[in-house]
């Protein structure tokens, strides 16, 4: 249940409207940094949580409280849009240098909103909630969530960086300041959690026999330089005390080229990657999808007989008799399985035409 209440998370003042500062507010509301990104991430992620009752009630109250920065934002939107004339939309179509992105009234704000704000970002591109991280792991989101606080922390500075309103800067400031503070509350999390468990996520699997010490290697994919084996990541324990932090080459971690089998005829890869006909009948794709077809034919079919199946307990002499009779290629390399896949892909394609 959610309840609105009418006052603001903080006081929206804006003492010089600026059409072009409300167009870049819009990438902190609908952009993979603002709030919108974040409150719903935060609200799945805690719907959707089996832990203790601690970590859920945290993170769905600041998924509440998120709701909140978007309606600050957006109130902030909508005045910086006050008194904003339908002539700097005509100037983003016939001035070449007003219309440079970014550079002018976002046009959507006027023809699509009514001078109000949009779910969408800087540019006018509706939000994507492919941005949006619900693991279902504890340890999982909460490095997700430090990682969306601190970049929309980052795109509030550089916001307070584009803007001399004091209404606005104060607005900011704030927003700044809770974003500290939830970046703070998940760190808080995998600490508590302990090293551990929440180190790695997630943190009930461990990397055991030849797996052990790939878990701790930087592979050094420059070709002409080194890498500072004094640096952290490159030597000493590791951050979970399970392991040595140790530099290697890539050769050191290859594997010989993938040798790729030929498709079969029915993908047409084209001549040269296309084994001959007949070699991929017992596993032909489009063979596998024509039997699945019949097969759920037969069984949504209510007058078929049971047993229509003629392969249905033949010996493998018996298979391999009707398989010499349908020339089927390869069949005595095949067992008894793979030889009435192959009869029946025969069949398959023989009802095709």
């Amino acid at each position: 249940m959610f309840l609105h209440h009418k006052d603001l998370a903080f006081t929206v003042r804006v003492d010089k409207p600026n059409p072009v500062f409300a167009r870049m507010l819009q990438q902190a509301i609908g952009g993979p940094e603002g709030e919108m990104r974040v409150a719903l991430q935060y609200l799945f992620q805690g719907w959707g949580y089996r832990g203790p009752d601690k970590y859920r009630d945290m993170i769905l109250s600041t998924a509440t409280e998120e709701i909140g920065h978007i309606e600050l934002l957006a109130t902030a939107v909508t005045m910086n849009l006050e008194g904003a004339k339908s002539e700097q939309v005509d100037e983003v179509v016939t001035n070449p240098m007003v219309a440079a992105r970014m550079g002018a009234l976002e046009p959507r704000h006027f023809l699509s909103g009514g001078l109000a704000a949009m779910p969408s970002d800087a540019n006018g591109v509706p939000f994507n909630a492919a941005c949006i991280d619900a693991g279902g792991n504890l340890i999982a989101n909460m490095r997700a969530n430090v990682a969306a606080e601190a970049i929309g922390r980052t795109l509030a500075c550089r916001l307070l960086e584009m803007t001399d309103d004091p209404g606005m800067k104060d607005m900011l400031r704030f927003l700044i300041a809770r974003d500290t503070m939830h970046q703070q509350q998940w760190l808080a999390v995998l600490e508590e959690l302990g090293p551990e468990m929440a180190t790695n996520a997630p943190g009930d699997f461990e990397n055991t026999d030849q797996f052990a010490d790939r878990a701790y290697e930087f592979v050094n994919h420059h070709i002409d330089k080194e890498i500072d084996r004094s640096a952290r990541f490159a030597s000493g324990p590791s951050l979970d005390g399970k392991g040595e932090f140790r530099v290697v080459e890539p050769t050191v971690a290859s594997a010989p080229e993938p040798n790729l089998q030929k498709a079969p005829p029915e993908v047409h890869a084209g001549i040269e990657a296309t084994a001959p006909a007949g070699q991929s009948g017992a596993t032909g794709i489009a063979g596998r999808f024509t039997r699945l077809a019949v097969d759920m034919a037969d069984k949504l079919t209510p007058d078929s007989p049971a047993g229509d199946d003629p392969y249905e307990g033949m010996t493998k002499e018996e298979l391999l008799e009707e398989a010499r009779k349908a020339d089927i290629e390869g069949r005595s390399e095949m067992n008894k399985e793979e030889l009435t896949a192959a009869l029946r892909d025969a069949e398959a394609q023989h009802a095709r035409g």
